[in-house]
């Protein structure tokens, strides 16, 4: 009975492990696509290494690593790539709460250094043309305009700022909310949802751990330990 469901818990990791991997791979593809086509590094210069393609591009690489090795580890029962993987696992978990507790605490300021960074990102898009394809993907994407409003353009109010197809006319309708308030909208929109995403992932993360303690002990226990 003990043998059976120790089997089934060592296949079970493999197929969970599996499954991630084939994540992490899509994810890390996505990062790619995304750095190569969408870089969108001109709306916060400061920032531009914290963008979605260098996060996409990260995350995918962890998990991608983490899952192989937890799926060779107990694929092959080997004691050194569990307890890899379970250290590996232990730390990312560290690292999520601690990131949560400082986006949390520090979330005021954060708001003012984006706010500071999209400014000056709207100040080099005014005289550049790549730059402002950045904003007007953004500006249409949100359905905002500037970082307040269009007023933030000066008199160079782009294109992807008019609610018509055209702002030739004398009175032209311009999109009325900012970009700036328009994100924080759909961050706080979005807030309980990230929320529960993150608890899940933790959630995970110990039923990972638990799995690879589990495996690894029984492996000690029948003399298994460096089994290929």
């Amino acid at each position: 009975m003990a043998q059976g469901c120790l089997k089934c818990l060592k296949y079970t990791m493999c197929v969970v492990n599996l499954l991630c991997f084939v994540c992490g791979t899509a994810l890390l593809g996505f990062g790619v696509y995304m750095m190569m086509n969408l870089r969108m590094t001109a709306l916060t210069p400061s920032l531009a290494n914290l963008s979605v393609a260098n996060m996409l591009l990260i995350s995918g690489i962890i998990i991608t690593c983490v899952s192989f090795i937890g799926f060779l580890g107990a694929l092959k029962e080997n004691r050194c790539l569990l307890l890899t993987f379970f250290l590996l696992l232990f730390t990312l978990m560290l690292v999520e709460l601690a990131a949560a507790c400082f986006l949390l605490v520090h979330e005021e300021e954060i708001g003012k250094l984006v706010h500071k960074d999209l400014t000056k990102g709207l100040e080099e898009a005014k005289n550049s043309t790549v730059v402002s394809s950045d904003w007007d993907l953004v500006q249409n994407w949100f359905d905002c305009c500037g970082i307040y409003n269009h007023t933030d353009w000066g008199y160079r109010v782009p294109q992807s700022c008019c609610k018509t197809e055209s702002c030739a006319s004398q009175n032209p309708a311009y999109k009325e909310q900012g970009c700036l308030t328009k994100m924080k909208n759909v961050f706080e929109d979005n807030f309980l949802s990230t929320g529960i995403a993150v608890i899940v992932i933790c959630i995970i993360e110990v039923l990972g751990m638990c799995f690879a303690m589990t495996l690894f002990c029984h492996i000690s226990r029948s003399g298994l330990g460096y089994k290929l």
